[in-house]
């Protein structure tokens, strides 16, 4: 690796090696994960290029690729899971300067990834009256491309399912890190070589998303005493094929009382809550379905409230945000991401619930999956040792409850502990000498590693 050489090559671009803000451009919320933060947080880079077009990408990766520099890229950094984080050092392309929208058309955006998804909204929305599918609740600082490259659902996923379902993402292109960089685009079937890989197999510079008619949604909030009728409340409202929802999430007692600062006053320690945001045009429909459950309370609409103090959009309560506004409280706090299927999985959560007592808060997402509404559990954990939270991960596992590890910063720890062949083969094609965000795909590097213990990239920058 020569960092001079590479650094040199490229002094001509808008390149940045102070100390301080590379260090700040090299790091992700990985802090979410105690054992993440033990573990990476000296991780740095040792520089850092900000490209403003594809033609820079290429320069750089050529580059890179000539002096054996690796190369991870990076948008706002919002990941959880050290998506962004240069494990090796060498080089972060930052995309904050690729933030354009190229064309808008009826049911479809191309945009470049740097763009701030909510700026984008605001875009499509002025522009024709659209908005995108499905976005994280970090839609206010998260970037489309990082979205694409290391989200998998979030805020609409209630009506459209998760990134990787047909139709959810119409077209990637990538540049290859190879000694002569080549442009490609993938569609259909082959967009799975490159959507949620990290970075690992090539860098994005153009995606084309689905769009979906902009509503001026109505955010919502209700309470109810008991956390299995509020989750079964939910669970039967996302049913309804008549209401329109974006969002349906329900937070057990006591999160909103403990860690939602502007909810203070208007909720008690003994309140679940579900966060909701509801077509206008649904109201009608929504508030007769609500008529049914005597014990709920509808105790806030954005479009009619008497709050003293906004409390913003339902989404900033819902996904990963809830753990955000619990670490704020009690940084001891952690979480994980569980999936919840199958017809009794309801059940499953009360299991886990009776299993667990108050060591766990429950926080649920509703969601779509092949058809069929599921649920996402993005569990608040009271952390006490690294020992005790695999022991509360393999209880769940056991109790037939996937985890999709937080605490872990590769591709395959993080998602079905499966090898994606097609994503490796990709890589052997598009990045031969392993540059690409190294570190982030198990298969690369150990292909016979057994997960019984958590993957230590052995080329990490101690």
């Amino acid at each position: 690796m020569n960092i001079d050489a590479a650094k040199a090559a490229l002094a001509h671009l808008d390149i940045d090696d102070n100390p301080a803000a590379v260090r700040a451009k090299s790091r992700d919320f990985f802090w979410y994960s105690p054992v993440l933060k033990d573990r990476l947080d000296h991780v740095c880079a040792d520089f850092v290029v900000m490209p403003k077009n594809q033609d820079e990408v290429i320069e750089i990766l050529r580059a890179c690729h000539a002096h054996d520099v690796p190369v991870t890229v990076r948008g706002s950094g919002t990941g959880n899971y050290a998506q962004a984080m240069p494990l090796a050092g060498g080089c972060v392309i930052h995309m904050q300067n690729m933030a354009e929208v190229l064309r808008i058309a009826p049911g479809r955006v191309t945009t470049q990834p740097g763009l701030v998804i909510r700026e984008l909204n605001r875009i499509t929305r002025a522009d024709s009256g659209q908005e995108l599918r499905m976005m994280p609740s970090t839609a206010g600082t998260a970037t489309i491309g990082g979205f694409i490259c290391g989200g998998s659902g979030g805020v609409g996923s209630v009506r459209w399912g998760f990134l990787r379902d047909y139709g959810n993402i119409l077209r990637i292109r990538v540049v290859t890190m190879e000694a002569e960089p080549r442009i490609l685009d993938f569609t259909g079937e082959d967009l799975a070589r490159v959507s949620h890989a990290y970075g690992t197999n090539g860098v994005v510079t153009e995606i084309e998303m689905p769009l979906a008619p902009a509503y001026d949604w109505i955010h919502i909030f209700v309470t109810l005493p008991d956390f299995a009728r509020a989750s079964r409340l939910a669970h039967a409202l996302a049913l309804q094929d008549g209401i329109l929802l974006k969002l349906a999430t329900v937070c057990e007692a006591p999160t909103a009382a403990r860690y939602f600062q502007r909810f203070k006053g208007q909720v008690t320690d003994r309140d679940n809550v579900i966060a909701l945001m509801v077509a206008p045009h649904s109201m009608d429909g929504f508030l007769s379905f609500l008529s049914h459950e005597p014990d709920a309370k509808l105790i806030y609409r954005s479009d009619a409230h008497d709050w003293a103090r906004d409390p913003g959009p339902a989404y900033e309560y819902g996904w990963n945000h809830t753990t955000l506004r619990a670490l704020k409280v009690q940084p001891e706090i952690t979480y994980l991401q569980v999936r919840y299927a199958g017809p009794d999985f309801l059940d499953k959560v009360d299991q886990i619930r009776a299993r667990f007592c108050d060591e766990l808060i429950q926080h649920l997402e509703f969601l779509r999956e092949n058809g069929v509404m599921t649920a996402a559990g993005l569990t608040l954990v009271r952390f006490s040792t690294e020992e005790r939270l695999d022991e509360i991960i393999r209880i769940h596992e056991d109790m037939g409850c996937m985890i999709f590890n937080p605490h872990r910063y590769t591709l395959e720890e993080g998602g079905r502990q499966t090898v994606d062949e097609r994503q490796l083969e990709f890589k052997r094609q598009a990045d031969p000498k392993g540059l690409l965000n190294p570190g982030k795909m198990i298969a690369w590097d150990a292909p016979d590693w057994d997960y019984r213990r958590m993957y230590d990239y052995p080329g990490m920058r101690r």
